[in-house]
This record gives structure tokens, C-alpha cells and sequence, in this order.
């Protein structure tokens, strides 16, 4: 198949988390089919709610720095599906993508003819297939693999792990994993093995007590490592922590915890740490533009939207703020809605091109502009200032295709 046929099918089969099938045992019978590639190199395995891709990102880029052969695996992407399957810090070509996509396709129509499965494997299952697939063939020294949803049942929970890092736990997904912080951690910690090392950034007393008691080998909980010396400005932070010195290029408050985790990981793996200052992760509060300033953001859960709203109030509190937003019908949309637009003198309303996205009419913004595509929203950023602050945010749907049309 090519690569627009390959992505076709994907999308056929449905929307990754809509049609999410917990158990690993329909993607343990095709890797073993294809010969266990994910028994291949050594990984580093990331569970959590959020800040688990900018901690991936973050330990990936420490590892490449320091000479090792890195992989990559996270999700959703932005823009193309090969953003998920990266190599020493870039994202497979088409052909490559196409050709395991093909590969897996076949063996599962295979399988299934013989009755070996009882469906074809979802969307996430068969991407995640593919990257094991990729990653043997590359011959990775260490990959580092971030969670779809969860972790006890997740398509990812088949590897035996170097390190288990679980980053801070929040409420989301709460229809798959739980209406509890507990529920939701005991979910989380099923990617703990025994006789794995594992990470713990600082959690909520109640997840941390979950953490705690699944453990199956020595853990370090990030909290016990104190950082000094803290300068945040808008476009990072730097800190000390024992003995190390810290630049994270990634902004907002947050990201100094999950930059705190990933040094911790780096440090248990015998590699510097030097390697995070050349961390990137595009549509984490990344600007985009500067006059006006445009900042992209994807806060799709409330947790992020706090951490956003911390990140506006510290650095332009003063500045007019507009507000580009679209958000998914299974977001905590009212909660998200009363925290971010009181911040904003403009808001505008939009729906990324996706079959699970609320529309605009339903979000509870009054006074809002209502648009109907992302592209609509962005054409209207002609009217701001050159003083004005922009932030298009809401879902990580919206902000990619945004990025599209904003970053050349």
C-alpha cells in the first residue's frame, strides 16, 4: 500500500480511543507472529496524565546526546501519522511507514483467516506494532515508550522495560480507567514489573499511595530530589537538583516537574543530562509567532488547562488575550471552559476536523465568535494587534492543524 492508502485504513478502522479494546492478548499473538520484535533492544516505558510526551521527548533527546541509538514512540501526532515512529530525533519517511503498515495488515488479515484473531487489530495496536516492527529492524539501542491510555492493559504493556517512569497523575479518560485518582493510578502502575526500576514524578498523596504499594522493584520518587535555584521565563526553565544542572527548554510551570523526572531517568540509565536543553516538543506552548505573539498549546484536559492558565497568569498578565479553542465531546469541556476563558477578552470558537469534536455552538463561551474549522479561526487572527497574546488551544486536533497553516 502507499502511504495515503495506509493512513486511509487507519482511519477505517476507526478512532483510536473510541474503539480502544483493552488486553493485550490480540497484540501479543501478532508480535509473536512477527517474531517478538518488542523482545528487541531496551526500553524505557512512560505511563501517566499528563506530561508523559514531553517527558519521552525529554529523555529521548538526553539519550541521543549522549551517543546512544534512540527511538521514539508517542501519541497522538500532530500533523502525520509518522510523527508517532521516530529515529535518533526524527519521524520515519513515508515508505518506511507504508511498508510496515502493509507488513502488519497482511499478517493480520492472515491470522484472522485462520481464526488465530478475533478482529483486526485497532488503530493504536497495529501503529504500535509497526514501531516494534521498526525499531528491530533499525537495530535501536534503547526506545523510549510512551502509553496510549492507561497502562495495565495498554498495546505498549508487552516490553520488559530498563525503567518505568510514571509522570503526574490527574483525572482524564475516567470512562476507561476509573472515577477515582486510585482507580486511575492502580492503571498507571500496571506497567510496573518485577525487578524494573521505576521513576515516580510527584503525585497527588492518594496516586502516590497507589504507586507506592504496586511497586515490584526499587522506585524513586522525583519529590525526594530537591530543586534550587528555579528561573522561569516564558520560554523554559533552569534549576540545580543535587548535583545536577537543569535547562529546559520546554515552557510553563509544569514542565519543570516533568523535566525534574526525565533528568531522574537519565540519571538512573548512567547518561548525562546535558542532552534535555535540546529537547523539542511541538505543540507544548510553543510560539509561533511574534507579533502578534501566538502560542500553541494542547490543554485538552483539565489538569493542562490549569497549567495553561498558570503559565498566562505568571507571564502576560497586562497583555489582551485571545483565545482560539475546540475541544473533543469526552472533555471535561465545562470545567476546562470556566477556567481558560475569564482570561480572554476575545474568544473564538472552533471544531477540528475530527468525527469526535464538540461543536463550537456547544462550548459554553458566551459572547464567543463561532467558527466551523480551524482554518476559519485562524483567518480571523488578522484583526489582532501587534501587542496582543494569542493562544489556540483545546485539543491537540486543533492546534496541529493550526500549526499547519502557521508554521512553514
Amino acid at each position: 500500500m502507499t502511504y495515503s492508502e495506509s493512513v486511509q485504513f487507519l482511519y477505517s478502522l476507526g478512532n483510536e480511543i473510541q474503539t480502544a479494546k483493552f488486553g493485550l492478548d490480540r497484540i501479543t499473538r501478532l508480535l509473536e507472529a512477527l517474531g517478538s520484535p518488542h523482545r528487541s533492544g531496551r526500553f524505557v516505558h512512560v505511563a501517566g496524565t499528563n506530561g508523559k510526551g514531553s517527558t519521552c521527548a525529554m529523555i529521548e533527546a538526553g539519550l541521543r546526546a549522549s551517543g546512544v541509538r534512540t527511538a521514539l514512540y508517542t501519541s497522538p501526532h500532530l500533523n502525520e501519522p509518522t510523527e508517532r515512529i521516530q529515529i535518533a530525533g526524527r519521524p520515519v519517511g513515508e515508505t518506511q511507514f507504508a511498508a510496515a503498515f502493509t507488513e502488519i495488515h497482511h499478517l493480520a488479515e492472515r491470522m484472522l483467516a485462520r481464526g488465530e484473531l478475533d478482529l483486526h487489530p485497532t488503530y493504536f495496536e497495529t501503529v504500535t506494532a509497526m514501531a516494534f516492527l521498526v525499531f528491530a529492524r533499525e537495530q535501536i539501542d534503547t526506545v523510549v515508550l510512551e502509553v496510549g491510555m492507561g497502562g495495565r492493559l495498554d498495546a505498549t504493556n508487552v516490553v520488559t522495560p530498563a525503567l518505568s517512569v510514571i509522570t503526574p497523575i490527574d483525572f482524564d479518560h475516567q470512562f476507561f480507567l476509573g472515577d477515582t485518582l486510585s482507580k486511575i493510578a492502580a492503571e498507571k502502575a500496571g506497567i510496573l514489573k518485577p525487578g524494573v526500576p521505576a521513576v515516580f514524578a510527584e503525585q497527588p498523596s492518594e496516586a502516590e499511595a497507589v504507586l507506592r504499594a504496586h511497586a515490584q522493584a526499587a522506585y524513586t520518587l522525583a519529590s525526594d530530589w530537591a530543586i534550587s535555584d528555579l528561573a522561569l521565563d516564558e520560554r523554559g526553565s533552569r534549576f540545580s537538583m543535587r548535583d545536577l544542572e537543569i535547562v529546559c527548554p520546554l515552557a510553563g510551570r509544569h514542565q519543570v516537574e516533568n523535566a525534574r523526572t526525565a533528568a531522574i531517568a537519565l540519571h538512573q540509565l548512567g547518561v548525562s543530562t546535558a542532552g534535555i536543553a535540546a529537547t523539542r516538543w511541538p505543540g507544548r506552548l510553543e510560539h509561533v509567532s511574534r507579533q502578534p505573539e501566538i502560542i500553541l498549546d494542547g490543554a485538552h484536559n483539565p489538569a493542562g488547562t490549569r497549567a495553561l492558565v498558570d503559565y498566562i497568569r505568571q507571564f502576560y498578565s497586562g497583555r489582551r488575550i485571545w483565545m482560539v479553542y475546540g475541544v473533543m465531546r469526552d472533555k471535561a469541556v465545562d470545567e476546562m471552559a470556566s477556567l481558560l476563558f475569564p482570561l480572554a477578552e476575545r474568544v473564538i470558537l472552533t471544531a477540528p476536523d475530527n468525527s469526535r469534536a464538540m461543536p463550537p455552538e456547544q462550548i459554553p463561551a458566551p459572547g464567543a465568535t463561532i467558527t466551523h474549522t480551524v482554518p476559519e479561526a485562524v483567518a480571523l487572527l488578522s484583526q489582532a494587534a501587534s501587542s496582543d497574546v494569542v493562544f489556540i488551544t483545546g485539543s491537540l486536533f486543533v492546534v496541529g492543524e493550526a500549526r499547519r497553516l502557521l508554521v512553514q
